[in-house]
């Protein structure tokens, strides 16, 4: 009896929420949906039935459930009392985004954690969020148009071992003001912090005035400075009646002096006065001594091999220490919603063409554009050369096909292996409906990481024609191995099959484990080869 007493409390305040729910915070198409339990992290925002804006924040409190990787997490709290609570405090929040916003259904949002309720001051407060580091500026990205719900965190994954700074993200599922909003990505914000860019705070004079930035090429959506050169056509042409802006992000504009403003932007200027010089490629002189050459290569690595449509023109967030650690701008990979072939515009769908050489198609089209510095990389045969074999370090790493896949399935087994997908899809039906700007319309989630998956599998090898890569082959198998012995014990059993599962995520093992890793002798190391070794042991047994 006690029990269905707690059963109806929890259903009435659910129902009670709902009634109060504002109407223009875009609740889901489904208002029913109940988390039983999870294995994602459960967030509860509470508005009291403010209306959330995009420019003004709004004050609320936010509550994280998560009991630990391996373990769930239940919705019902009074049912399952004791459970974790990650974070528990009063935020400012407001909706971001620009095209993830005006053209998606389910909407993102940028929070500030705070010490002390809104309406009180506004006193930020820096916490540590679901193993995250400490800071107070967090984003909930709406995977919507991005039906998999994974392509950011697949982006900042790949990027991770080799950038600099690369955001954090964590899948989640979020309540709001008792509803169900579905799975979103609570993620850092890529800003100035010890656990993010850890950059000084810039002076007035001398060292201090140069350093640390952030800078983006954007849309004209907050403050900016605009470029001294236009950009330019695939053949090199200047577009002389379109402009390419740069925003302040860190400090915010409103905090930076005169001198600051007009130091950043000379710094940018000097950088593309050198790129625009007769002697660009000098390696004394030319565009090297203002850019960190490997930073570029490797976001330029992440937004070819993604296609995508948002590259180098928008959320291109560039960043600048000061002189005495570090002159040169370096990149951040950010926003990646409608990349790996989600978009039917700018060719975003495609697999034989290069992003970098869009801007007489988004000229035609009126977008904003590409800055002329990557037609000018383009044009230098050292960069070129450089790329090649940064693109094969990669592909010897974490983009080796087989790897490259575990990482796609490990972050589509987040999404499906406690019915979170499930629940998103209920609340925001979309299976076999187009969405905005989708080229592929899936039936449903399986379809649509086959999807990812065959487009990721085709572009991948585009680019190695491209950039003339051929992955080294695997050396034979020893013969007095056993086939199947993956481990060299001489033995077939569950022992090799984990080990194949160890080498797949990313394990390093001996050349000649992996050659006998390659069951199936097919030339890569995959599911098939576990599946083949699980063959094996059962016939061992009949």
């Amino acid at each position: 009896m006690k029990r269905l007493l707690v059963l109806f409390a929890v259903l009435l305040s659910l129902a009670i929420g709902a009634q109060a729910q504002d109407p223009r915070n875009f609740p889901p198409d489904d208002t029913t949906v109940v988390i039983t339990s999870t294995n994602l992290p459960i967030v509860w925002i509470d508005v009291d039935g403010a209306t959330i804006m995009r420019d003004d924040r709004v004050g609320g409190r936010m509550k994280i459930i998560h009991n630990g990787k391996g373990r769930l997490n239940y919705g019902d709290t009074i049912a399952h009392p004791g459970q974790h609570v990650d974070y528990e405090g009063y935020i400012a929040i407001r909706y971001r985004g620009n095209s993830s916003y005006s053209m998606s259904d389910k909407k993102p949002y940028s929070f500030r954690t705070l010490s002390q309720p809104l309406g009180s001051g506004y006193d930020k407060k820096k916490v540590e969020i679901l193993g995250m580091g400490k800071d107070n500026n967090w984003a909930l990205i709406a995977p919507y148009a991005d039906r998999s719900m994974i392509r950011d965190l697949l982006g900042f994954e790949i990027a991770r071992p080799w950038m600099e700074y690369t955001p954090q993200g964590r899948l989640c599922e979020v309540y709001l003001d008792g509803i169900y909003y579905g799975v979103y990505i609570l993620s850092e914000v890529v800003s100035k912090g010890k656990h993010r860019l850890n950059l000084d705070d810039p002076g007035e004079e001398g060292d201090a005035l140069t350093g640390g930035y952030l800078m983006e090429v954007a849309s004209n959506d907050g403050p900016y400075c605009i470029s001294k050169y236009h950009p330019v056509s695939r053949d090199g042409t200047p577009f002389n009646d379109r402009y390419i802006l740069f925003q302040y992000k860190s400090p915010d504009y409103v905090d930076m002096t005169p001198n600051q403003i007009n130091y950043i932007k000379g710094a940018i200027d000097r950088m593309e006065d050198a790129f625009a010089a007769p002697n660009f490629w000098d390696p004394e002189e030319g565009y090297r001594k203002y850019i960190d050459v490997q930073s570029f290569l490797d976001y330029q690595i992440v937004q070819e091999l993604s296609h995508n449509v948002d590259a180098y023109r928008l959320s291109a967030k560039f960043y600048k220490r000061r002189d005495s650690i570090d002159p040169r701008f370096k990149m951040v990979v950010w926003d990646l919603n409608l990349a790996f072939g989600n978009a039917r515009h700018n060719q975003g769908f495609y697999t034989t063409t290069w992003v970098y050489w869009l801007n007489d198609i988004l000229y035609a089209n009126k977008d904003y554009m590409i800055p002329f510095w990557w037609y000018k990389l383009r044009s230098d045969n050292s960069y070129i050369v450089k790329r090649r074999a940064r693109w094969a370090e990669w592909r010897e790493n974490n983009l080796r096909m087989d790897r490259f896949m575990a990482t796609v399935d490990s972050l589509a087994n987040e999404v499906t292996r406690g019915g979170a997908e499930k629940r998103n899809s209920q609340a925001w039906p979309r299976w076999g409906v187009w969405v905005w700007p989708n080229i592929y319309v899936s039936t449903s989630y399986e379809d649509e990481i086959n999807h990812l998956k065959e487009w990721i599998t085709d572009r991948v090898t585009w680019l190695d024609a491209q950039w003339k890569y051929v992955a080294p082959p695997l050396p034979p198998p020893d013969p007095t191995y056993p086939k199947g012995d993956v481990n060299g014990d001489k033995q077939v059993t569950i022992a090799d099959v984990n080990l194949l599962f160890d080498i797949i995520l990313g394990g390093g093992v001996e050349e000649e484990t992996l050659a006998r890793a390659d069951v199936n002798e097919d030339g890569e190391i995959g599911i098939a080869d576990v599946s083949a070794v699980i063959d094996l042991i059962l016939s061992i047994g009949t």
